[in-house]
């Protein structure tokens, strides 16, 4: 029987899919992947995953933000910019009845200290900023971050009490890093391919310190491909050996995993799950 999973981040508008996009979301639907979540990550991207997501309405969603690795000298610019098509998109009607992707999160936004800190003062503020967004809105936040969890920390800290929530995305941190981000308890461990590394300690530390209720799966891909593709370019599909991965090692069936899942999803993001979805 054929499971139902979302994939909650998934870059399918990137340029490593222009040669094959129609066959890799072929590919996640025959898999079982009934929905796929996309993340922006500038300006440019949040217009491709909007036309992406009117292309196929109802299975792909459509996220708004500048990524901290794109927060450069036109980060004002950029960030204005794309506020304006926030505000357009969750205020004015579509005029036709052609199909009218909104916005399901404020993402993909964050900080990455991991190569340079030459940006750190002005990934910060973008990073503040749209932290403001999500509390304005009421939209959750999928939050990428590197080597810069502690400063983090901090300024979610300031907004704990009006966020409506997200996704701490990517997770591949220690058991007291998982413990500090679930203290923000509206949030949620996007846990992808690095779980089926060989290396990863994930498959015993996630058991011991995450509930079933405080996890989502993704891929991330084009990028982090999961074993046995690791290597590959990473696509949706391959999100089922993630789910096969951690429902080992939370000792339960993939069903029942794809159905926490699938709860949490509808919870953090407020889009509704089929019925058969969670099954």
């Amino acid at each position: 029987m054929k499971i139902n999973i979302i994939d909650t981040h998934t870059h399918l508008d990137a340029e490593e899919f222009d040669g094959d996009r129609s066959e890799v979301f072929a590919r996640a639907q025959e898999a079982g992947v009934c929905k796929v979540f996309l993340p922006a990550i500038d300006l440019k991207t949040t217009r491709q995953v909007l036309a992406l997501s009117e292309a196929y309405p109802d299975y792909a969603f459509p996220m708004v933000g500048l990524h901290p690795e794109e927060v450069k000298a036109d980060w004002r610019e950029q960030l204005e910019k794309l506020r304006e098509m926030l505000v357009a998109d969750r205020t004015t009607p579509p005029v036709t009845s052609a199909p009218h992707a909104q916005f399901i999160a404020i993402g993909e936004v964050g900080l990455d200290y991991y190569w340079s800190r030459e940006y750190e003062k002005e990934q910060l503020e973008a990073f503040e900023e749209q932290v403001r967004w999500s509390v304005e809105t009421g939209l959750p936040l999928m939050i990428h971050c590197r080597k810069a969890q502690n400063e983090m920390v901090h300024i979610l800290r300031k907004y704990e009490a009006q966020l409506p929530g997200g996704v701490f995305h990517c997770f591949t941190g220690n058991r007291r890093e998982a413990e500090e981000l679930l203290s923000f308890d509206k949030f949620v461990l996007g846990v992808g391919g690095v779980s089926t590394f060989k290396s990863s300690h994930l498959r015993e530390d996630l058991p011991a310190v995450v509930p079933l209720d405080r996890l989502v799966l993704e891929t991330d891909s084009p990028y982090m491909a999961p074993v046995p593709h690791r290597g590959q370019r990473n696509e949706s599909a391959f999100v089922v050996e993630v789910l096969r991965t951690l429902a080992q090692s939370y000792g339960i069936s993939e069903e029942e995993l794809a159905c926490a899942t699938n709860d949490n999803v509808q919870r953090v993001f407020r889009v509704p799950v089929a019925a058969d979805a969670k099954k």
